[in-house]
């Protein structure tokens, strides 16, 4: 007798278990499915920063939420609909995220009495009627795999390790997943160990046909493709969105890129994507820390390379003395801020937007430096190729702020024509400039106020490059006070003057008198609060900081043009603080640091506040 199949038009899964279970690439595998079956799709990865945290453990749980539908989505979701719990750990550590009436699919064979003790349990939750508001499927995962796998050369540890797949091939089989991507990433994964491939393969198939003969499941769900524009699109990250983007703005610049990076979460993809591109002329360089590595693409960015160096918030703190070495120098530098969780080590695969103000003014001096960030991981390529037009074109380091958020989570990213991409190529100077035949390294542009770009070794282009102050034109070594305030002054008003887009806002009436602005990672979940509050019949602006130095030229009269200004911040008002020193603007600020995003049914009911405060 066939099974029913239910129609939804989304969907929330949250995989959890221990950081060993394979979460993050059952989560992977499950969204490139969904990304193939043409859903929209969002996702937020959660894992803990301990390589193997204690098994068992609530500090060990890593989870993967997917959110995914028929229609254009903009968050991973506030609440999982189906929550798949592999160990007790995982339940406890997810349950209070789960509304009521969900589904939670756990793997019974892990809630032993020793692993119900090490959370707290008293009793095994899946038998004492404490999770009946809830839909629980008690499925034995681990025996299940263990059993599907008797026919293969494996002992009974290894053919555990496998139960993750069974997990997955049962979700698949749930909501209609394809199959045939899976399996051909397991036996190009394990190509070298093809026994392991036909292992998982099977168990993944195992999981599927369980799902397919069990009564434990009566209905299956089918989620529609979503409508998108025309294109061809991939599933991508945010940091492989970066590399792309930096790959991009490689040919585009007609310039090799030169990667000066150490190791950091959560950075350390883009190091990794990077490497893998050695024919497009992309030349990687693994420092011994951070100061080496920044050093190394400054010194790239001198001899006529697009220098870039990637990091999280500690390795801006040291990279700082480097930047400002390039502010002086006025070379072309990308710094890549993948944000996370400070201070300090902080929580190294948690998310944050809390270095703008180190970005702004951590270095010593008058050191303004452009900021771009990024407002999806799909936009993490454009913002990649925006931070290099202004590095080359203006002759400056560029802070790139994305974050742990951006970086992890991904989204399906249409693939641009490379027609539509910008030129963003410059010319070196090959002759002198002087009006008596002498190269001045530092007569400017009159436009962009850029000096000029020599490649070391041009004959009659020789000329004194360093930290030190250097006089107006010739860059000859200066102690003069007026020819300081000059160069400080004129290195300020390049900043100032960069052309950036004048700053849109959604008003589509135009008679709203609250404004919601963001910037980098909190698009997301602003906008799709602003939509809620818009179906409910409220009236609500939005919007969106790109550039966040040079601020657009039209900030102040958006920001002035509305009563209230409320802007939600995963820091403690830093951004705020920059609006309302230069704009007078009394800017409402809501502050979470959490390590996590923001939930769009929490900032919907701050916006209605605001609204309603009148």
């Amino acid at each position: 007798m066939a099974k029913q199949v239910q129609q939804l038009d989304r969907v929330i899964i949250r995989f959890a278990g221990d950081s060993g279970d394979g979460m993050q690439l059952t989560g992977d595998r499950f969204t490139a499915g969904t990304a193939e079956f043409g859903n929209d799709l969002s996702t937020l990865p959660n894992f803990p920063a301990e390589i193997r945290a204690p098994a068992g453990t609530l500090p060990g749980v890593s989870s993967f939420q997917l959110h995914f539908a028929d229609h254009d989505i903009l968050t991973p979701g506030d609440a999982p609909n189906v929550l798949v719990a592999m160990n007790p750990a995982a339940l406890k550590a997810n349950l209070g995220d789960l509304p009521r009436g969900a589904d939670i699919i756990a793997n019974i064979d892990e809630f032993t009495k020793r692993n119900l003790q090490k959370v707290g349990y008293a009793a095994n939750p899946l038998e004492d009627e404490s999770l009946s508001e809830w839909r629980v499927h008690a499925v034995p995962l681990t025996s299940l795999t263990v059993k599907a796998l008797e026919g293969f050369a494996l002992s009974k540890k290894d053919a555990e390790r496998s139960k993750n797949m069974f997990a997955l091939g049962l979700l698949s089989w749930l909501y209609h997943r394809p199959t045939e991507h899976t399996i051909t990433f397991l036996e190009q994964k394990f190509a070298k160990k093809p026994d392991i491939a036909k292992a998982n393969i099977a168990a993944f198939q195992a999981g599927w046909n369980f799902g397919e003969t069990t009564e434990s499941f009566s209905v299956s769900y089918e989620v529609k493709p979503a409508r998108l524009a025309p294109g061809v699109y991939r599933n991508i990250s945010g940091n492989q969105a970066l590399a792309y983007g930096l790959i991009a703005a490689s040919v585009q610049s007609k310039l090799p890129l030169f990667l000066g990076s150490y190791p950091i979460t959560p950075a350390s993809d883009i190091l990794h994507e990077l490497s893998k591109h050695k024919r497009f002329g992309i030349r990687t360089f693994q420092a011994e820390d951070e100061i080496a590595g920044v050093g190394a693409a400054l010194g790239a960015a001198f001899g006529g390379a697009l220098g870039v160096t990637t990091t999280s918030g500690p390795g801006v703190a040291l990279k700082a003395e480097t930047v400002g070495l390039a502010v002086t120098t006025e070379l072309p530098l990308i710094v890549v801020d993948v944000q996370r969780a400070g201070p300090s080590t902080g929580m190294p695969t948690k998310t944050e937007q809390t270095d703008l103000l180190m970005a702004m003014f951590g270095r010593n001096g008058e050191s303004p430096v452009p900021i771009v960030a990024p407002m999806s991981p799909s936009d993490c390529f454009d913002a990649a190729v925006e931070a290099a037009r202004i590095a080359v074109k203006y002759r400056t380091p560029v802070m790139l702020l994305s974050d742990g958020y951006l970086a992890n989570g991904s989204e399906p990213w249409r693939l641009p024509e490379i027609s539509d991409l910008p030129d963003i190529s410059q010319e070196f100077t090959t002759e002198p400039n002087g009006a008596d035949g002498e190269f001045l390294p530092f007569k400017r542009d009159t436009e962009t106020l850029a000096r000029p770009w020599a490649i070391p070794g041009t004959p009659g282009l020789e000329h004194r490059i360093g930290g030190i102050e250097k006089a107006d034109g010739t860059g000859n070594i200066s102690y003069d006070p007026n020819n300081h305030d000059l160069m400080v002054r004129t290195r300020a008003a390049k900043i100032a003057g960069i052309d950036v887009p004048e700053l849109e806002v959604d008003d589509a009436d135009g008679d709203a008198k609250v404004l919601v602005i963001g910037w980098g990672s909190t698009y997301g979940p602003i906008a799709a609060a602003v939509r809620r509050i818009r179906r409910s019949g409220g009236k609500v602006a939005q919007a969106h900081l790109r550039h966040l130095n040079p601020l657009p030229a039209n900030t102040g009269d958006v920001l002035k043009r509305y009563d209230k200004v409320l802007l939600p911040e995963i820091n403690l008002g830093q951004l705020a603080l920059l609006l309302r020193g230069r704009y007078l603007v009394d800017v409402i600020s809501y502050n979470r640091v959490r390590g996590l995003p923001f939930k769009a049914e929490e900032l919907a009911g701050v916006i209605q506040d605001v609204i309603d405060s009148d």
